[in-house]
């Protein structure tokens, strides 16, 4: 069994590959199980043990341990950490133990890339990043890789670590860290959130006629990043049902709240790539992408990452 790491996930995992087999494999299905969800209460906060299988039906299998410990910020440590055990499908015989983390990292902007793809409006130049975790740089990089951004601006509760990133992307783009959170989301073709937010940071009064939303870091009932005008307002795509229904708290409190029904979510990826819904209505329509992951995600990054690795004979 090899064991790959997270430098060689992520020389493996270039965007536009990645995106693609993604696509092909949201079109195309795999068996995956609901993901066990689990806390565990530390002695400095509550973490999240997550195990998430998938498999193909006469092909590869795979199963990913993440552990998110969102107080590891305090101690200047990534909130996700993980491995991921990819599997030969004909005999069960492990292939590979890949980083989960960089895995994580990268399936997730993909995801979200993706969406945009399918939803974001084609001229979509000005990208804000709301939050500056180690998901931040990969949303810039994914987004870049399937609409043509020249702006990136860059929020973050410290302002430090958003300057940091701006500067880190300053030679690709015309790049800015921001204080004003409202005045940089009207003026924003993508919003994107990957924070671990329990509270709204984006409100719906903010959002501009053709922005869209992708809201990528709460993946539990009790986190947010959006107020429900947000959802109210929106035309709102998710990437898989079964996860919007489950756990994507910005959906699910505003659905509490009364301004959002389970029933108004549009599609999900799958139907998206398939044809078999339409996606954004009009240039002017706000559109809204939620993500919670989804092992099959993993398992196609997985692939990928191993048959570049590993090139099929």
């Amino acid at each position: 069994m090899r064991v790959v790491s997270a430098a060689e996930v992520a020389e493996a995992l270039p965007w536009e590959p990645l995106v693609q087999r993604l696509a092909h494999t949201f079109r195309e299905g795999v068996e995956s199980p609901p993901r066990h969800h689990h806390a565990m209460h530390r002695p400095d906060g509550e973490a999240t043990l997550l195990l998430m299988p998938a498999w193909e039906k006469a092909g590869y299998i795979g199963v990913k341990m993440v552990n998110v410990f969102p107080q590891n910020a305090d101690h200047g440590l990534p909130a996700i950490a993980g491995v991921y055990l990819l599997s030969e499908g004909a005999h069960g015989r492990p292939l590979a133990c890949l980083d989960g983390s960089e895995l994580t990292r990268r399936r997730t902007a993909a995801a979200s890339a993706l969406a945009a793809r399918e939803l974001a409006r084609e001229d979509a130049e000005t990208l804000l990043v709301v939050g500056t975790g180690k998901l931040a740089p990969m949303v810039i990089e994914a987004h870049a890789a399937v609409r043509p951004i020249r702006r990136v601006r860059i929020w973050g509760r410290s302002a430090e670590k958003a300057e940091a990133l701006a500067a880190e992307y300053a030679e690709r783009f015309e790049t800015s860290a921001v204080g004003d959170l409202e005045a940089a989301t009207r003026e924003a073709d993508i919003v994107s959130c990957v924070t671990l937010s329990t509270a709204p940071l984006i409100r719906g009064a903010w959002l501009t006629p053709g922005t869209h939303l992708d809201l990528i870091g709460a993946f539990r009932p009790s986190m947010r990043e959006t107020d429900a005008d947000c959802l109210a307002r929106s035309e709102v795509f998710v990437d898989t049902y079964a996860g919007a229904r489950g756990e994507a708290g910005d959906i699910l409190q505003a659905m509490e709240e009364g301004a959002f029904s389970f029933d108004a979510i549009r599609a999900e990826l799958a139907e998206l790539l398939r044809a078999e819904k339409s996606g954004r209505s009009s240039p002017e329509a706000i559109t809204l992408f939620k993500s919670v992951g989804a092992s099959l995600e993993d398992l196609a990054a997985a692939i990928e990452a191993w048959e570049r690795l590993e090139p099929p004979a």
